[in-house]
């Protein structure tokens, strides 16, 4: 089986690790897992990465997001979605005076960025435990406010007391939280009622296979859908190496600004991180600058 990424349309009901949990029985693969995670009610876009793109998860855990999201007002949750205790419950002529235009101008203002804190019933860890562990105990720990980003955000459908979003986002954004900011702001409180993540980076559902479809799939049948990691990277700069490069990085020797920056774009920015291919455009390595800018150092070796 080959290395990559391998989208999945989660089905409602199931675990992200769940999902990892039976695309690793179809594949018979050692190494897998997600690259951001869903919960069990949401549906939806998730990366599973294989084999040696485990790797490279982190770049698509920041990745930008797209979803389609219902609201429903007037209820919160302790888990502020559809699968947690009601703790607050709106009057019905409080909802009831909520107007289509006190919506739309709220969800408005929603736009662009922001201080977003997380929820306690989340997978963010606190001195090693996940937050919904300790949330179940009893222990509800708030983690200070974290920058995100919504780039667009509307309501498609509205059948007050509840309407859809559609939005995009930064990574890090949690819709639940961002469903409860909506309620508070309108003053009747609100939950999220569902979530279907339509895109990750650029994962779309065109791309993903249904997890029973998989399941009556061989592995042959399967590998055309999953994606090379240099393909998957391709927001990455890249360079291709020749074979005194590649000879040096099958050794773990340092590259040098004078063998790279010469590859790259004229006049761009010397990015973050750079792709290291080979002629077939196999992904050989990924570098970053050293500090002091005159070698690169590796983030990963892959062509060993």
């Amino acid at each position: 089986m080959k290395d990559g990424i391998l989208a999945i349309d989660k089905p409602e009901g199931i675990s992200s690790a769940g999902v990892v949990a039976r695309v690793k029985r179809v594949l018979g693969v050692k190494k897998i897992g997600h690259t951001g995670t869903l919960d069990p009610f949401a549906t939806g876009v998730l990366l599973i990465a294989l084999q040696k793109a485990t790797r490279i998860s982190r770049f698509f855990l920041a990745g930008t997001k797209h979803y389609t999201a219902r609201v429903t007002l007037g209820i919160e949750t302790d888990t502020q979605d559809c699968t947690g205790r009601i703790v607050s419950e709106a009057a019905p002529e409080v909802v009831g005076a909520i107007s289509p235009e006190d919506v739309l101008r709220t969800v408005a203002l929603f736009a662009g960025s922001q201080e977003q804190i997380p929820p306690s019933f989340s997978a963010l860890k606190h001195k090693g435990q996940p937050l919904y562990k300790l949330a179940r105990q009893g222990e509800m720990i708030q983690k200070p406010p974290r920058s995100i980003q919504i780039y667009t955000i509307s309501v498609p459908d509205m059948r007050l007391p509840e309407f859809t979003l559609d939005v995009h986002c930064s990574g890090g954004t949690y819709i639940r939280s961002l469903a409860n900011d909506i309620g508070k702001k309108l003053g009747c409180g609100a939950h999220l009622s569902g979530l279907r993540r339509t895109q990750s980076g650029a994962f779309g559902l065109g791309n993903a296979l249904g997890l029973s479809a998989l399941e009556k799939m061989t592995p042959e049948e399967i590998a055309p859908y999953i994606l090379p990691m240099s393909d998957c990277l391709f927001f990455l700069p890249s360079v291709t190496a020749d074979t005194r490069c590649e000879k040096k990085i099958s050794f773990g020797q340092r590259l040098s600004f004078e063998e790279i920056v010469p590859h790259l774009p004229p006049g761009s920015a010397l990015p973050d991180c750079i792709r290291m291919v080979d002629a077939s455009n196999q992904l050989l390595a990924l570098i970053e600058p050293d500090k002091d800018q005159a070698f690169y150092n590796y983030c990963c070796v892959f062509s060993c």
